[in-house]
């Protein structure tokens, strides 16, 4: 779900306020980002294996170019990236776009 999708949602809110909740549930590992092409950041719940500062969301994320839903899909291997010299990665994300079954 996106930020404005969540905004639109509750009636009586504080903009300021509902993004340090976002920020507190992200570190708490309750949620975590999406990344897709939209260039709007949405969250999904994270899995049972996150906790606080730490993050096990190493997913696949499927974007229906029709409808523009993000999904987050579980269960399809992503290899861990080899990086260079002294680069260590934290996060990494793969992105698929296509159709979705509604679309499809």
């Amino acid at each position: 779900i996106g930020h404005k999708d969540l905004e639109d949602a509750i009636d009586d809110h504080d903009r300021v306020t509902l993004y340090r909740i976002l920020t507190q549930f992200e570190e708490s590992g309750v949620i975590h980002k999406v990344l897709d092409n939209s260039g709007v950041t949405k969250y999904a719940l994270c899995n049972d294996e996150c906790e606080t500062g730490h993050h096990e969301d190493e997913h696949l994320h499927f974007e229906c170019e029709k409808c523009g839903k993000t999904y987050c899909i579980e269960g399809v291997e992503i290899p861990q990236p080899s990086m260079p010299g002294t680069f260590k990665p934290r996060d990494y994300y793969l992105l698929v776009k296509g159709d979705c079954g509604k679309c499809y």
